[in-house]
């Protein structure tokens, strides 16, 4: 017998060759190949930043604003050439914090009391423009006075007036202080109205002028809120001028600011309250700081009021609205037992903006 180990090798190589034929028989793994040494491979690329777009054109330069006119000076007499202006008494207004309040409705435009036999005829329409007519008076149920009729005033010694201000714009409702400060020598006046908001600052009315034998001729009215604009009045002239460049605007005897109107109708209905019956209407030019309208006012009934100084008979004026949209109306009330000042001051505008003044201190100056 041969050796075992030789038997085996046969054997042995049998096997082998069956598993090499076997092996080769398989399908090749789907295995990605490794990148050499393990590493990823970076790519990278330029890439083109576009050019800035060339810059605009520069504009072409404004053209300068019309100058501000010279403030008028004081006068030294009741003459129509004034010399120096002097400046505004300073006053320190209350500022009680804002509370909220409920925006009460418009006041209602009382109709003018007619005979029964005919019916009262309607004053002569006069356009918000026609700013260049002077004061126009139609007494109820009456031709509207000529121009030029004398027309008594009585001016009202000179008085301090606190209120109780409550108001709304553009939503927001308001609580406030205001303050109405009125001085004269015979000769010159000066009023000052300011309205101080908690939080929101102070808006301030200044006006200045002369005291004629037909009442106040006003000569400058200030604005002061955010900024400050004014105005100017030359009589002579006929011309109102605006501080921001607005075109002048015509005017006439008669022109008033939007402060001095309601002392000008204190002065009418104090020197003779039997002259305006009720239903009668007043109409004026009146100026704000930027532009010049008509204002018309028709004599009510007197009323009943209570207020946070008391209760006080008062006559009502109602402020009708004007052709213009952006008009205000509301309704003064002038209290014969304080030299027909006004004891309340209510002004809407648009459909929900309104501030109403309520009297809660009288103070007479003495002189």
């Amino acid at each position: 017998m041969g050796s075992p180990s030789k038997a085996l090798i046969p054997v042995t190589g049998v096997v082998l060759a069956a598993h090499a034929a076997l092996l080769w028989s398989l399908p090749a793994a789907d295995i990605p190949p490794q990148a050499k040494d393990d590493q990823l491979l970076m790519q990278t690329r330029m890439v083109e930043i576009a050019p800035p777009p060339p810059p605009p054109p520069a504009p072409e330069p404004a053209a300068p604003p019309k100058p501000r006119p010279q403030a008028v000076p004081k006068p030294k007499a009741p003459a129509p050439a004034p010399s120096a202006e002097p400046a505004a008494p300073e006053i320190e207004p209350n500022q009680p914090p804002a509370v909220d309040t409920q925006s009460p409705a418009a006041p209602e435009i009382e109709a003018p009391s007619a005979p029964v036999a005919a019916p009262e005829p309607e004053p002569a329409e006069i356009s918000d423009g026609d700013t260049a007519k002077p004061m126009q008076i139609t007494p109820a149920g009456s031709a509207p006075l000529p121009p030029g009729t004398p027309l008594p005033i009585a001016l009202p010694g000179g008085a301090t007036l606190e209120f109780n201000a409550s108001g709304q714009v553009k939503g927001f409702n308001y609580s406030a202080g205001a303050e109405l400060q009125w001085q004269h020598d015979g000769q010159y006046y000066q009023a000052r109205q300011s309205i101080s908001m908690f939080l929101l600052g102070e808006r301030a009315q200044t006006s200045e002028g002369l005291i004629t034998p037909s009442g106040l001729q006003p000569l400058n009215f200030t604005d002061k809120g955010r900024k400050t604009q004014s105005a100017s009045f030359d009589l002579p002239a006929g011309k109102a001028r605006f501080s921001d460049g607005t075109a002048d605007a015509a005017i006439a005897e008669g022109v008033q600011d939007r402060l001095s109107v309601f002392l000008q109708l204190s002065a009418l209905m104090a020197a003779g309250p039997e002259r305006y019956p009720q239903g009668t209407v007043i109409d004026l030019t009146t100026s704000g700081a930027r532009s010049a309208i008509r204002w018309r006012f028709r004599v009510g009934a007197t009323e009943a009021l209570e207020l946070p100084i008391g209760s006080v008979m008062a006559l009502r004026l109602d402020k009708l609205p004007g052709q213009s949209k952006s008009d205000q109306q509301g309704a003064i009330w002038l209290a014969p037992t304080m030299q027909y000042l006004p004891v309340r001051i209510r002004l809407t505008q648009g459909q929900d903006d309104f501030v109403d003044l309520k009297l809660k201190k009288y103070r007479p100056v003495t002189q």
